[in-house]
């Protein structure tokens, strides 16, 4: 089959037509056989339509021709077109007489008009093959290609009879790359209806380079539908932004586009796809300074290329204004005017404007931050006073926020008996001095608002016994626990005395279970008497 530009009945045909041949190959039943015949139709019948589609294209270059002024450029493109008329109806009746020959060399029809000879295998592979009319048929059928690439000076036009090595189905099958033109297609045991339909598909094939041919010679006097068939109000405003109680101003006209038109579009240099004779614009929006409204005017560049008959075109273009708007940054977060130093402050941020296209990214100037699971989660830890914030989204900067940073409350240690917090003015028991401990309460407000980290642990405990202005002894420990530090003391211990409770070291896991001293404890002296 050549390489042309066929419809898609056609390509279905053809497909069919491949697939009855590679069937035929494998001696398929009889019933396969009369499949050829209605293939056969099928072509015959598509190859008048696409003749008549073909004619109507002369005609209509004819017309382009006359309306220009019947300039000698454009009769000599109408000559041409004829000229491929003609070379195809040649090629066809050639083509017709082989299949007659065929017909009449197989037993011609019935008194019912069938085809005597539809089983006949002999027939084919003797005309085509033995007495080398096959070989006559390709040389015609590649002259015919040939003037046509003559004519109209279109390389890209290929060969239609092709030998096997030439196909690619065919190049790697050991069992017929070797074979030519006339063997490939009427070989031994073509049957007479497979013939048939072959030169056919043939026929089909010169017709589908003869609407290329001419579907090239019709864009040069420019006969192709300049119709303007699609016609919409359009309306430019002075501005596409208007504040409450001022005037809106725009022009409104017609516009007119031809789907049979190919333009070429392009915006700021940038080609953009045509559809229907209108250009798809497209581009992500954006600005690096607004004004007291929150605007900035932008502009680019609109061009479009327009064909015109006799192969000449005409540029229109224009200079296009649009505003872009500043999106508004929306962060939620449980302590969102300032965060806290060496914290895993964890914020929600939005823009709304940007709907399902916001794809954000940050950075931030001041710290670090963690990027989360849902989108616009970001969670920031500060390493200095002040933070800032970078919003984008698909590469596009936002905007900026800036935040103050917080130093984390000390928290408040407690002094515990059991799990209930000691009364520092009734004192504790000497009994139960072996059950004190001490805990690290994080500030309510800074738990409240970052969880994750406000976990404190006391690491590092001074206890000493007084009596009388006077210490009695002292221990040191690294437990929370501190009762189970102080038998000797406790042992000591009679009502009246004092017991000096020093906090020395208080250690913090951040919400990354990361723990560190925490550096904004200076110690504390907290005083039990003993009862």
């Amino acid at each position: 089959m050549s390489g042309g530009k066929q419809s898609a009945r056609d390509k279905m045909i053809g497909m069919m037509y491949l697939v009855l041949t590679a069937l035929l190959a494998l001696q398929v039943s009889n019933s396969v056989l009369e499949k050829f015949l209605l293939i056969n139709q099928a072509f015959e019948d598509t190859n008048g339509k696409n003749l008549a589609d073909n004619a109507n294209k002369v005609e209509s270059i004819q017309k382009a021709v006359a309306d220009a002024g019947n300039r000698a450029n454009d009769i000599a493109v109408l000559d041409k077109a004829k000229e491929v008329r003609s070379k195809t109806k040649e090629m066809l009746d050639a083509i017709t007489a082989y299949k007659k020959l065929l017909v009449e060399e197989s037993g011609g029809y019935d008194e019912k008009g069938s085809l005597v000879g539809q089983k006949d295998i002999d027939t084919a592979p003797r005309l085509f093959v033995k007495d080398k009319k096959g070989d006559k048929l390709k040389s015609e059928l590649n002259a015919y290609t040939a003037e046509l690439k003559r004519i109209t000076g279109d390389e890209s036009i290929k060969n239609i009879a092709k030998d096997a090595k030439d196909i690619a189905v065919f190049a790697k099958d050991p069992n017929q790359k070797t074979k030519g033109f006339a063997e490939l297609n009427f070989g031994s045991n073509t049957p007479m209806l497979g013939a048939l339909a072959s030169l056919s598909q043939l026929q089909n094939d010169v017709i589908t380079e003869e609407t290329s041919a001419l579907q090239k010679l019709a864009a040069e006097v420019g006969a192709e539908d300049l119709k303007f068939d699609q016609i919409v109000p359009m309306v430019k405003p002075v501005s596409n932004i208007v504040a409450s109680g001022t005037k809106y101003e725009a022009e409104m006209f017609i516009a007119a586009s031809a789907s049979g038109m190919k333009p070429e579009m392009t915006y700021n240099g940038n080609n953009i796809e045509v559809v229907g004779g209108k250009g798809q614009i497209s581009f992500t929006a954006s600005a690096s300074s607004y004004d007291k409204e929150g605007l900035s005017r932008q502009t680019f560049i609109g061009a479009i290329k327009v064909p015109l008959p006799g192969g000449r075109d005409t540029t229109f273009i224009d200079t296009i204004a649009y505003f872009v708007s500043q999106p508004v940054i929306q962060i939620q977060s449980a302590s969102v005017s300032r965060l806290y130093l060496g914290c895993g402050n964890e914020l929600n941020v939005q823009v709304p404007a940007l709907g399902t296209t916001y794809n954000p990214s940050f950075t931030v100037k001041g710290g670090s931050s963690v990027k989360g699971a849902a989108r616009g989660i970001v969670t920031v830890i500060p390493a200095s006073a002040k933070v800032t914030l970078g919003v984008s989204s698909n590469g596009n900067k936002i905007g900026e926020r800036e935040f103050g940073v917080n130093r984390i409350p000390a928290p408040e240690v407690t002094v515990l008996d059991g799990r209930k917090p000691v009364d520092l003015r009734r004192g504790v028991a000497v009994r139960s001095l072996r059950g004190l401990s001490v805990k690290a309460l994080a500030d309510e407000s800074f738990a409240s608002a970052l969880p994750n980290d406000a976990n404190f642990r006391v690491t590092k405990v001074k206890v000493t016994l007084g009596r009388g202005g006077r210490a009695i002894g002292s221990v040191n420990s690294t437990s929370e626990n501190i009762g189970s530090k102080i038998g000797a003391l406790a042992g000591q211990a009679r009502a009246g005395d004092i017991l000096q409770i020093e906090t020395v070291e208080v250690m913090r896991a951040n919400f990354q279970k990361k723990t560190e001293i925490f550096p904004n404890y200076s110690g504390k002296f907290i005083s039990v008497p003993v009862i």
